[in-house]
């Protein structure tokens, strides 16, 4: 807990560092963070109301909305819209950085890895790729002293803490299976499939996210429903 508090207080302090800079289209959000991180989260959330009805297109405004989100996969969404959509904003950045940490911090090192490259080639002079740098490095001398990891995205998860996930769709054409997977990876959303035989049809099985709660779920499936147009339903690990 006190690691993770030290890199929330870190990851705010880049934030202030570089908020000093002239984005004149976008919205001013520093007192916010810095709110934040005085631990006056309330008042955050408070303004970020008022800020998204006015200004709802506003990358400031979408990136303040992910750091504030307590479901991590749905603030994914919105990070990875500003780094697609609004690549020049002041928070781009940051949000390919809190892309990558999310990764890392699921033991996706592979996927990590890739957004660490695309945010070197993209913003290589964005303060957080040293961070970045440095959790790989310390991730690879573990790794030399252990048998070859896994392949990461293959396996569908069995630790008790993941109970529900969301079923995306159902397809017999694999080729339209795969596109909607490609969507979720491209958003940063966890995704795989499986195969089902019903009727003696076989069925392509997307699956997106892996939820304790099955309230987050559904909160998750809302945003899933408007960003994708996806007709799920949340669905138990045991029910697979």
């Amino acid at each position: 807990m006190l690691k993770l508090k030290s890199k929330i207080f870190l990851f705010l302090s880049f934030l202030l560092l570089i908020s000093g800079q002239t984005f004149p289209q976008e919205v001013n959000i520093v007192p916010y963070l810095k709110a934040i991180e005085n631990g006056n989260i309330g008042e955050a959330k408070e303004a970020l109301v008022d800020l998204k009805a006015k200004y709802p297109n506003d990358p400031s405004v979408m990136f303040l909305d992910g750091v504030l989100k307590e479901n991590g996969q749905e603030a994914l969404v919105i990070y990875q819209k500003i780094v697609d959509v609004y690549p020049a904003s002041k928070y781009a950045d940051a949000s390919l950085y809190r892309i990558f940490s999310y990764y890392y911090a699921l033991g996706l090192y592979d996927t990590a890895r890739e957004k660490l490259v695309q945010l070197k080639s993209s913003y290589p002079n964005s303060p957080y790729i040293q961070v970045a740098d440095q959790n790989l490095s310390l991730l690879e001398n573990y790794n030399e002293q252990e048998v070859t990891p896994k392949k990461e995205e293959k396996t569908i998860p069995k630790a008790e803490n993941n109970n529900y996930t969301i079923q995306a769709g159902a397809f017999t054409n694999l080729e339209n299976a795969e596109k909607l997977m490609n969507e979720f990876k491209d958003a940063g959303i966890y995704t795989y499939m499986s195969d089902k035989v019903v009727g003696g049809t076989n069925f392509h099985v997307v699956y997106a996210g892996k939820f304790e709660k099955i309230g987050d779920a559904e909160s998750f499936l809302q945003v899933l429903s408007t960003q994708y147009k996806v007709n799920g339903t949340v669905v138990s690990f045991s029910q697979k």
